[in-house]
């Protein structure tokens, strides 16, 4: 139960703030232009040197047969035993090669490697943006030691504006309730100001960046 003293606290607040909206800060501040120099490259190659930067592991694929083999390249490498997958559109493609290594079983108790589609890239600071509207939910992303995210060469963008942009095209009536920056592997100095990887997610990030165009209307 709230006390007096407080709901009038409250209540003088209140008052205080009828009909006198606070101004808008800075008023004549330009917020369209970008306060970044773009660079004479493209939005792919910025993406690839900033992804790598932060620690993250860059594959460019030529196509989705290359996709395909270079993840199996990096399984037999890494001897990882499985990879989960929830996204239809790529449990589809990779029962077509026969991945015996892939799962989408709903227990991630011992899940070793996640694997996900993403809404887009950012080139500007190496980023993911993923969200609760896709098939891998909210947990996979963040659950796996290792994560992978499989991106398409439509789905970079320059800044992270763009990448809002995007999305709002893509669903129109609403955002998704769940929109996430990921910019490299998990990392944090909460503890004695030690960087430790690896705490509050994955601690290898890995994006597969496809030379082709993704439709996701069509699951193409």
């Amino acid at each position: 139960m709230s006390s007096p003293a407080r709901e009038i606290v409250l209540g003088n607040i209140r008052k205080a703030l009828h009909g006198n909206p606070a101004p808008m800060p800075f008023p004549e501040a330009d917020k369209q232009t970008n306060f970044f120099v773009l660079e004479d490259i493209s939005p792919e190659e910025k993406f690839a040197a900033e992804f790598n930067k932060l620690g993250g592991k860059f594959v460019y694929c030529a196509s989705e047969q290359e996709m395909i083999q270079q993840l199996q390249a990096l399984a037999d490498n890494m001897k990882w035993k499985q990879m989960h997958v929830r996204d239809r559109f790529l449990s589809s493609l990779f029962a077509e090669h026969d991945l015996d290594f892939i799962t989408s079983s709903q227990d991630m108790s011992d899940i070793e490697v996640g694997i996900s589609l993403c809404e887009c890239l950012v080139a500007r600071t190496g980023s993911v943006i993923l969200s609760a509207a896709g098939d891998y939910g909210r947990a996979l992303p963040v659950y796996a030691p290792v994560h992978i995210t499989i991106a398409f060469a439509n789905q970079v963008v320059w800044d992270i504006s763009d990448g809002i942009q995007l999305m709002r095209q893509k669903y129109p009536e609403s955002l998704p309730s769940m929109i996430s920056l990921t910019t490299g592997p998990s990392r944090t100095a909460d503890i004695e100001k030690t960087l430790v990887v690896g705490v509050h997610g994955p601690k290898e990030v890995y994006v597969f960046l496809v030379d082709a165009q993704w439709r996701p209307n069509t699951g193409e």
